[in-house]
């Protein structure tokens, strides 16, 4: 009798013992989480320490206690956005309106940005580490520096090359910068430095992204080791059939770059199109569509942007430098305006054959200074929005922002996707955007690192981002 006595004391004690409880910073609650890589959405609780994910699991599955909790029920969470293509420049008058741009970044859900090169280097650098010891409010930054180009170039504090040992001396000047990939831009370099410049930073481990002169072709690009196309101009001499005759009467000086798009229009065809498109996939190769600044510097002659709502975040140094391309289109003639419009429309249908074909995008704006009415923050919710206007899906679209933006610049281990041991850069979705890809902009809360921006904060981050 004494051993069945022992048994049952036993076993009321163990089940008197308490459950361990697990203590964390943040617990975010009966969420919708939107699984990016499936597309599979869940009820989920997300559980983050240090700014940190470390743990996601359905709603019971444990205990746990949180220093603070946002019930989201109803809600839709995936991860932060990340804008792929932006620019942090305008020289040191318009530091300041730059460093305004980063309030806009976070207001709009955008938790990361991709710098594709710019004259603000050091500012750019003391930010990027001011954001990730959370003493600024902002979206973690990568970022090109100095762009490449030959010289004269176009853009100011480019590194201009011109022999193999400019190259060198250039990535050198990059590497003690300790940038995060290199651009190369298409202005005045010429095709023998363009394509050593593009292997020579392949030699040192970067990522690599940027234009391309018309005087080389796009499988000479792809084959010395880019990783990144930046716009679709590329790409489109790449499918036309009549490439090497276009860049042979470029490289010629017998016609130029605006002067090229009507005959690549033409001669674009399916076979060499269908070729082109398994080259990129088999070299890894990302393409960044840029379609609403596409879309929108076509209609500078058309559209009347003079009350845009986000003119009021931009202040006057960086409003002046829209007027370049405003008064280049309100000059051109009928022929240049339409066929501006009709390269337009073919970059949508391009952009979606590129998505069925399984090239990988990545959604980018291309805000900043100059770039006309492309406003940092907004825009970015635009480019998506012009994805699935031209046929690509909503969780196609939404892939081409963060998940796509972590694998190029080779980040998956800290962003990506909802999962245990990622970063907690988060954005939660008053709506689900695979029904609508507009619901993007009905943010919630950001959730970025250890910080957590609600509605009510967010509208403050607004409100103090007006610039006179």
């Amino acid at each position: 009798m004494i051993r069945p006595l022992l048994l049952s004391l036993l076993f009321i004690i163990a089940s008197c013992k308490k459950e361990t409880i697990n203590h964390y910073d943040l617990a975010i609650t009966n969420a919708q989480v939107i699984h990016l890589e499936t597309g599979k959405i869940e009820t989920q609780n997300i559980l983050v320490s240090n700014g940190k994910i470390e743990a996601v699991e359905t709603e019971g599955s444990s205990n746990f206690k949180a220093d603070s909790t946002i019930d989201a029920s109803g809600k839709y969470i995936l991860p932060g956005f990340w804008d792929n293509h932006i620019h942090l420049r305008g020289g040191d008058t318009l530091i300041k309106n730059n460093k305004n741009f980063l309030k806009l970044f976070i207001a709009n859900g955008i938790t990361t940005v991709r710098d594709a090169g710019g004259d603000l280097t050091y500012s750019v650098m003391d930010w990027k580490n001011q954001i990730a010891s959370e003493e600024l409010v902002g979206p973690t930054i990568f970022t090109a520096g100095p762009k490449i180009d030959g010289p004269n170039s176009r853009w100011a504090g480019s590194l201009e090359v011109e022999t193999e040992d400019d190259v060198v001396q250039a990535l050198d000047s990059l590497e003690s910068l300790n940038v995060d990939f290199v651009k190369i831009y298409d202005s005045r370099i010429s095709p023998d430095s363009y394509l050593a410049a593009i292997r020579e930073a392949k030699k040192r481990g970067f990522t690599v992204s940027g234009h391309m002169p018309f005087t080389v072709t796009l499988e000479e690009t792809i084959y010395a080791g880019m990783d990144g196309i930046e716009h679709l101009y590329y790409i489109m001499k790449g499918c036309a059939s009549n490439e090497m005759e276009i860049t042979e009467k470029l490289s010629q000086g017998e016609i130029g770059f605006w002067d090229a798009m009507p005959a690549l229009m033409e001669g674009y065809a399916d076979s060499t199109a269908h070729k082109t498109f398994n080259t990129l996939k088999e070299n890894d190769v990302f393409v960044v569509p840029t379609l609403h600044i596409g879309e929108t510097l076509s209609y500078l002659d058309e559209v009347d942007h003079s009350n845009d709502e986000y003119l009021q975040y931009m202040g006057d140094g960086i409003i002046q430098t829209y007027q370049g391309r405003i008064q280049s289109a309100l000059n051109s003639s009928e022929e240049a305006s339409e066929n501006r419009k009709r390269l337009d429309a073919f970059f949508g249908e391009l952009a979606k054959s590129l998505d069925s074909a399984g090239v990988q995008l990545l959604a980018g704006s291309d805000s900043g200074a100059f770039n006309s009415y492309a406003y940092p923050g907004i825009s970015l919710h635009k480019e998506l929005q012009a994805m699935v206007a031209n046929g690509i899906s909503p969780l196609d679209a939404l892939r081409t922002s963060c998940p796509n933006g972590a694998k190029f610049l080779s980040q998956t281990d800290d962003y990506g996707e909802i999962s245990k041991g990622k970063v907690s850069d988060l954005v939660i979705l008053d709506a689900n955007p695979l029904e609508n890809i507009q619901n993007t902009q009905k943010i919630y809360s950001v959730i970025k690192g250890n910080q957590v921006f609600s509605k009510k904060r967010i509208q403050k981050l607004l409100e103090n981002a007006k610039m006179d």
